[in-house]
């Protein structure tokens, strides 16, 4: 059955807003006193409530009304999380926060290693508990899509175990989980490095494949080196994975490969350069901001407001995981991450809906528009400049999926 939704106070709809470079508010297609006609959780139309329901007064439709001032607009996209991970790493950010750097901790054994250890020893169905439960926590922030790699297994048996974790708890939730092959995330012991990604092209990405079609790589001198790493990636996209790559963290060299390897978006990039920015400039490849883990680390943001100027199509991901960007609250991240690189609301909001939804190769979700999904969330507010204002402490009290509708807390 078809429903009419609204009226909303306002309804941002990105119906014709770029793909690419700055943006304002008038870019948001901003539509007021509005409401939204959905059939099979697909828009069919967008326009003036009273329009809407003058226009199917005779047809056997449901209406939605909506009580109170809100606004309406896409559901959150979180193009890059590590959503899957046992115990924590509280230890981590004291060290950090004593003096030791990120680097000399994973040199250490601790870090990324330290969380590889305590997924070995899961199991999958405590894993999938733990990750139903930031699903959860995801959706009540207004993420109907989320992006979630592994990267803690670092062997055959382990890798898979986390995709599988992913794959099955996507069929068993509402919105949607995609999953990243992230198997070169660092080195484990007992390998050097080249080796260890020939391990990895032979034993498990052809299992992963079954899978995911998404790879990732950690391209950092402690991590994986340009000249290491791009043979493996070629493979990799041989055997049919569409790229995406940690690239620029720590220190530059990554943008320009993820550049030449057609990668569907290069992440981080605290560490990039201005011939970087121009290169993302004038490419296809997504420059994907991860503001948590300036956070969680205590470092300069992303130049994303230099990224935008100079053409790039910018997302902004949450990096949800337990060491680096423990925070998770993709919302609260872009209001501090918009405040200090002076973003307009057009320029962060499209990076976290259709902008994200570009790095992850979607095109049916991200904007309010006939034909894409009903991927939506409500804020009970007037003004959508609000969302931004409060920084993440004003959360959606309605979301759709699809067309469901999933939460429903307003009064």
């Amino acid at each position: 059955m078809q429903q009419i939704i609204g009226p909303f106070t306002q309804i941002v709809t990105f119906k014709q807003t770029a793909l690419k470079g700055p943006l304002k508010a008038s870019d948001m297609d901003i539509v007021e006193n509005a409401g939204v006609r959905v059939d099979s959780g697909v828009i069919i139309e967008v326009g003036p409530f009273e329009h809407l329901t003058i226009k199917e007064a005779t047809h056997n439709v449901m209406v939605r009304e909506i009580s109170g001032p809100h606004v309406l607009m896409p559901g959150l996209i979180d193009c890059h999380t590590h959503m899957v991970w046992a115990g924590s790493r509280a230890a981590d950010f004291e060290r950090r926060n004593s003096g030791l750097s990120y680097q000399e901790i994973l040199a250490s054994g601790g870090g990324i290693l330290d969380t590889v250890k305590w997924v070995g020893q899961a199991t999958k169905e405590a894993l999938k508990k733990l990750l139903h439960q930031r699903v959860l926590i995801h959706q009540s922030d207004g993420i109907t899509t989320q992006e979630i790699k592994s990267g803690y297994g670092l062997d055959a048996q382990n890798e898979l175990k986390m995709l599988e974790v992913i794959h099955e708890v996507n069929r068993e939730v509402k919105v949607d989980l995609i999953p990243t092959f992230l198997g070169a995330h660092v080195c484990p012991k007992g390998y050097e490095r080249a080796s260890y990604l020939d391990y990895l092209l032979t034993e498990v990405a052809p299992k992963a494949k079954l899978l995911t079609h998404r790879a990732d790589a950690f391209i950092e001198a402690e991590a994986f080196p340009v000249q290491i790493a791009q043979p493996y990636l070629m493979a990799l996209k041989n055997l049919g994975f569409d790229l995406t790559l940690h690239a620029d963290q720590f220190s530059s060299g990554g943008v320009a490969l993820a550049v030449q390897m057609g990668a569907k978006s290069a992440d981080h990039l605290e560490a990039t350069t201005s011939q970087d920015i121009a290169l993302l400039g004038t490419s296809n490849t997504v420059a994907v901001a991860l503001p948590g883990a300036s956070l969680g680390l205590g470092m300069a943001f992303a130049p994303t407001r230099a990224l935008l100027d100079a053409g790039a199509c910018l997302a902004i991901a949450s990096d949800w995981n337990p060491g680096s960007a423990p925070n998770g609250d993709l919302l609260a991240q872009c209001g501090i991450l918009a405040a200090h690189q002076k973003l307009t609301a057009a320029e962060t909001l499209s990076g976290i809906t259709f902008r994200a939804a570009q790095a992850l190769g979607l095109t049916d979700r991200g904007r309010l528009v006939p034909q894409y999904l009903f991927d939506a969330i409500a804020f009970p507010t007037h003004d959508y400049r609000e969302i931004l204002y409060q920084q993440g402490t004003l959360k959606p009290d309605m979301l759709w999926k699809k067309g469901d509708l999933l939460i429903n807390s307003a009064t």
